[in-house]
């Protein structure tokens, strides 16, 4: 940024293993997106390395990312990202399409997967003919048919009302009994807590990275005294931010 540099992971180690269920949490500036991509695959870290299943990414051109992220990569996203003239159980395909798997596994494992999320029923019909929450379910669906090392949740609850994210957290959680591992993004604690761990991020760092139901994991620390005289009068620090 100009003559700045920002370190948007700032030389953290973390790992996270098979079968895990883990919400990575931070503010608007942590490094949570970035920690997100990399994870993903999406981008690659400027030092360091990253390893995904034993096969180290970090030097991977883009044809090799795209390649792992079709193979061992789920991903869920806020905004569902079907396609409008696609059925459901196109919609779920398309990643099988797109990775070469003949017609008639693609047509089995699309429906195994809806049988999963309980949208068996619903794979003819156009996304505009489900509900928010039908739509996030298709989308966990289609994350599953390639049989992922690992599902990667992008604030996955983040354009559905309170009641149907309670259940799209409740599938979530099913699948990671059922032995799926599960990496959750997200900003707001009641979500993370939903995790069986927490790693919290600030400016770049890991803060917290522990039990998700340790009060420690949800607290915000708390500011040094140089950093309380640095805000405006009238301004007062709470655990959620400032007020």
């Amino acid at each position: 940024m100009g003559t700045e540099t920002v370190h948007a992971l700032d030389g953290i180690n973390l790992t996270i293993d098979e079968g895990e269920f883990v919400a990575i949490v931070g503010q608007s500036g942590s490094g949570k997106s970035t920690a997100m991509n990399i994870i993903g695959c999406l981008d690659v870290p400027t030092s360091g390395t990253y390893h995904l299943g034993g096969v180290d990414v970090s030097t991977m051109d883009d044809d090799q990312q795209a390649e792992i992220r079709n193979k061992m990569l789920g991903f869920i996203f806020q905004q569902y990202n079907l396609i409008p003239k696609l059925n459901v159980q196109e919609n779920v395909e398309l990643p099988l399409l797109y990775a070469g798997i003949p017609a008639d596994e693609r047509h089995e494992r699309a429906i195994r997967s809806l049988e999963r999320v309980g949208l068996a029923d619903k794979r003819k019909n156009l996304p505009n003919q489900l509900s928010g929450g039908q739509q996030q379910r298709v989308s966990i669906a289609r994350a599953l048919a390639g049989n992922p090392s690992v599902i990667l949740a992008d604030e996955p609850t983040g354009a559905l009302d309170s009641r149907t994210g309670r259940e799209v957290l409740g599938f979530l959680r099913k699948l990671n009994e059922e032995g799926d591992t599960v990496v959750l993004i997200t900003h707001d604690n009641s979500i993370a807590v939903k995790a069986k761990r927490i790693v919290r991020l600030q400016d770049g760092q890991i803060i917290y990275d522990g039990d998700a139901s340790d009060p420690r994991a949800v607290v915000q620390p708390t500011l040094s005294g140089e950093e309380e005289e640095d805000i405006p009068p009238g301004v007062f620090h709470s655990e959620e931010g400032q007020a």
